[in-house]
């Protein structure tokens, strides 16, 4: 997973891309604030992003509030982890307040580092997956919407005429908008029938076949 750097040290900026590209991460760096919010509300933007607290453009609560700002049209989610040399309890709440995930102190520790990216990147799995099952969930739910109310059918043919004016078999429509498969069968009406269908048919051919004979 694409994991964006937004850091204005150039020097700090090299140790974090160093260190996350060793772990098998593909990374995106940018110097500002501004770059950082343009990076992660495109959309294809990374998912997961790593925000200095102090940079031009825009610091990193900044950032967090932006793109949580354009939440409900980003389609995925953006976890981002706050880096700071800000140690107090009132910035960590600030940071939090405006959209961070997570904070990490520095001078930053790789394997305090290492986790936390690790725990940011099971929320953003997770999330991932919970959006496809909704996702899923609801066009289950339009397919069963689908088949409420009048259908058109032909009432000799017994096709349905769909929104777009095509008619289809009453099979193959259901199948279409609904989660179903049909298995065949004869109800017993209709063996019946046919039964009889089959008899009569037996029996023409049988005086057919006698008629020639004389």
């Amino acid at each position: 997973m694409k994991i964006l750097v937004a850091e204005d040290d150039a020097t700090s900026r090299w140790v974090l891309e160093r260190v996350l590209k060793r772990w098998g991460h593909e990374i995106q760096t940018v110097e500002t604030g501004t770059a950082a919010t343009e990076a992660l509300c495109a959309a294809d933007g990374p998912q997961l992003a790593i925000l200095d607290w102090l940079m031009p453009g825009a610091t990193g609560p900044e950032v967090c509030k932006a793109v949580r700002a354009q939440a409900q049209t980003l389609g995925k989610p953006r976890y981002m982890i706050l880096l700071t040399s800000k140690a107090d309890k009132h910035d960590v709440v600030v940071g939090l307040d405006a959209g961070a995930d997570d904070y990490i102190t520095k001078p930053f520790d790789q394997e305090e580092l290492r986790a936390r990216v690790k725990v940011g990147l099971r929320v953003v799995e997770l999330q991932n997956q919970l959006a496809e099952r909704v996702a899923q969930l609801e066009e289950s739910i339009a397919r069963e919407k689908q088949l409420q109310g009048l259908l058109p059918i032909c009432c000799y043919c017994k096709k349905i005429r769909d929104d777009g004016n095509y008619w289809h078999q009453v099979e193959s429509y259901i199948v279409s908008h609904a989660d179903v498969r049909f298995s065949h069968s004869v109800c017993p009406d209709c063996s019946e029938r046919v039964r009889k269908e089959i008899a009569t048919h037996a029996a023409e051919k049988a005086s057919q076949a006698r008629s020639k004979d004389k």
